[in-house]
């Protein structure tokens, strides 16, 4: 990238990274390592970016697992095409508004069985490996295989959360206890963590790949069939046939996915929905994950002089803030599987609709959720319900929320995973898996994962773009963006953060665009979101007016400025919003890499 004089000073705590091969940041260092490692077997940035996701479905169980989700952003160098590998499985034939209402429900619950789509991640990372890797299948998975054989240190939040979890395992989710537990007992912290099941599972996909032949696309599709039609999609269907697990309901119930919705589903292959700002265009998954809301705050911010603003001034937070609770209200009310849905995203993105919005970013924050008309149809926002957390179990309170953390304070954020890589050859590419979470649901004997429950974000109100419905995409909150300038591959990044992930990355973007700092620089300023919008996983809280920002990072008088100004100002810990990665291709052909220090975990790598 083109030296850009006179940015915004932001002290680092990582290293600028700059390379000529390869680069790979991700949310774990260890997958970091392992994607950088299909570089020295002649492999391109896509199967870095799959043996790395296989490695964070193994070492952060408790972000994601192979039964999630996994949009995966594409820039094939050969072609200069975009696309989007849509990852997101949908939900069962059974699944019916119908089917939840007979149980008494008034929505998805957000664990157990009920909420479980087709998996998705394993087959939106073997179709990239299939169509756009260099090498086999068994490359990908080996080290995936090795640690979970061989063991890897246990991340604290994972520790956390199984110590969480344990009597729930012990006494209910049997087969999460086998494979979390240590002889009945949360391991601790840094412990020497395996899962041979898993390891048994990839190693069968492994062989049955090989056994198609020598032909690498055939071992791909080998190892598709194993999962979806085979030993993988059989062990699921007979579990789900004749079990139940109780859930957040504090019932027992069934499942409704079977292994026909397994067969009858592949990974699918899709345009990007694109926005052009400041002479980048910017590519984001469509309407059934929550992406195109980056490019509503984008299409908003054009309008204002950012850099002129400031970093870290008022009206740089405010206005940003503002951006955000139109451009999210209107997620709430028009995004969904646009298979199924009649979605206005043209209308949305359209200039004269995004100026009638820019008008209402007064010099006061907004206290009300505000979607807007397009093509002058009326919007449709479900009332947030009032759940309450049932009493008596520890894990019941934790199973009643559907994201991924354990719940010991009210700013408790969703978080999941995220996988970035590039090569010299122009290739790149950027996931944000997740779901299959330890949390989530039962492991199923004998495969060493439980399944995804992203089943929680449909509505079931009929008429809603993201009402339930068989055979349909939940919405999302996984959402990575790609960056092109000049017509060529510029920028990859996303972060875990689940409704948040758009607005922490918005920040990263425009921090490199509009204050012109560097990538490293970019992951690394101060940070912040608004919890104005309802949450899309259960029980979708919402704080309108709250504006979260990390302590000790902005000025005290700016934050006196904004409380003025209406916003609910609310400090968490320095450095706790978002962990972005990214990679990206210099204008001279070179690589680079950022990952963000916070959580400590993130790691970029370069060659």
């Amino acid at each position: 990238m083109a030296a850009i004089v006179e940015r915004t000073p932001v002290l680092l705590l990582r290293p600028e990274l700059h390379g000529t091969l390869g680069a790979v940041s991700s949310t774990h260092w260890l997958a970091s390592a392992s994607g950088m490692a299909m570089f020295d077997r002649g492999g391109n940035a896509f199967d870095a970016a799959a043996a790395a996701a296989f490695v964070i479905q193994v070492v952060e169980p408790h972000l994601n697992g192979p039964a999630g989700d996994a949009p995966i952003m594409v820039h094939d160098g050969a072609t200069g095409r975009v696309q989007v590998i849509c990852g997101q499985g949908p939900m069962p034939a059974a699944a019916t508004i119908e089917a939840f209402r007979a149980r008494g429900l008034r929505d998805v619950p957000g664990s157990g069985l009920l909420a479980a789509v087709v998996p998705g991640a394993f087959g939106a990372w073997m179709r990239l490996v299939r169509d756009h890797g260099c090498l086999r299948v068994a490359d990908v998975l080996e080290p995936a295989i090795a640690y979970a054989e061989d063991g890897f240190p246990l991340l604290p939040k994972a520790a956390e959360m199984i110590n969480a979890m344990a009597s729930l395992f012990r006494d209910e989710w049997t087969q999460s206890a086998a494979t979390y537990l240590d002889h009945g007992k949360a391991p601790q912290a840094g412990s020497r963590m395996r899962n041979p099941a898993l390891a048994r599972t990839f190693r069968r996909i492994v062989a049955e790949a090989g056994a198609a032949g020598a032909d690498r696309t055939a071992q791909a599709d080998a190892a598709l069939t194993a999962f979806y039609e085979g030993f993988v999609a059989e062990a699921i269907d007979t579990y789900l046939a004749t079990s139940t697990a109780i859930d957040s309901t504090g019932r027992h119930n069934h499942a409704l996915l079977t292994g026909d919705d397994l067969a009858g589903w592949r990974a699918t292959v899709e345009a990007p929905a694109v926005l052009d700002y400041r002479g980048h265009r910017v590519h984001k998954p469509g309407p059934w994950s929550q992406g195109p809301a980056f490019l509503q705050q984008l299409a908003l911010l054009e309008g204002f002089d950012l850099t002129a603003m400031g970093f870290g001034s008022a009206d740089h937070l405010h206005t940003v803030t503002e951006a955000a609770k139109l451009a999210f209200a209107d997620r709430e009310a028009w995004y969904g599987d646009p298979e199924h849905a009649d979605i206005p995203l043209s209308a949305l993105l359209d200039s004269s609709y995004t100026a009638d919005r820019r008008a209402l970013i007064g010099a006061q924050a907004s206290g009300t959720l505000r979607p807007g008309s397009p093509e002058g149809r009326a919007p449709v926002i479900p009332p947030v319900l009032d759940h309450s957390a049932q009493e008596g179990h520890g894990w019941i309170t934790q199973l009643a929320n559907g994201i991924p953390t354990v719940l010991q304070q009210t700013n408790a954020k969703g978080d999941t995973t995220c996988v970035s890589a590039c090569d010299r050859d122009g290739n790149m590419v950027v996931s944000t898996p997740s779901g299959g979470w330890l949390k989530s649901s039962p492991v199923i004997p004998g495969l060493g994962f439980p399944l995804g429950t992203r089943g929680q974000m449909a509505w079931l109100v009929e008429g809603h773009p993201n009402a339930l419905a068989p055979g349909k995409r939940p919405r999302t909150t996984l959402s990575p963006s790609l960056v092109l300038r000049d017509g060529r591959p510029y920028l990859a990044f996303g972060t875990p953060g689940g409704d948040q992930q758009d607005q922490w990355t918005l920040q990263f973007l425009i921090n490199h665009i509009d204050f012109h700092m560097s990538p490293q620089q970019a992951t690394e300023a101060a940070a912040f979101h608004t919890d104005h919008v309802p949450t899309s996983f259960t029980p979708r809280q919402a704080s309108p007016r709250a504006l979260i920002a990390e302590s000790d990072s902005f000025d005290p008088a700016v934050l006196a400025e904004l409380t003025s100004r209406g916003h609910d100002i609310r400090l968490v810990p320095q450095r706790s919003l978002g962990r972005v990665c990214a990679t990206g291709i210099d204008a001279d052909g070179s690589v680079l890499a950022a990952a963000s220090p916070r959580g400590g975990t993130a790691y970029a790598v370069v060659r």
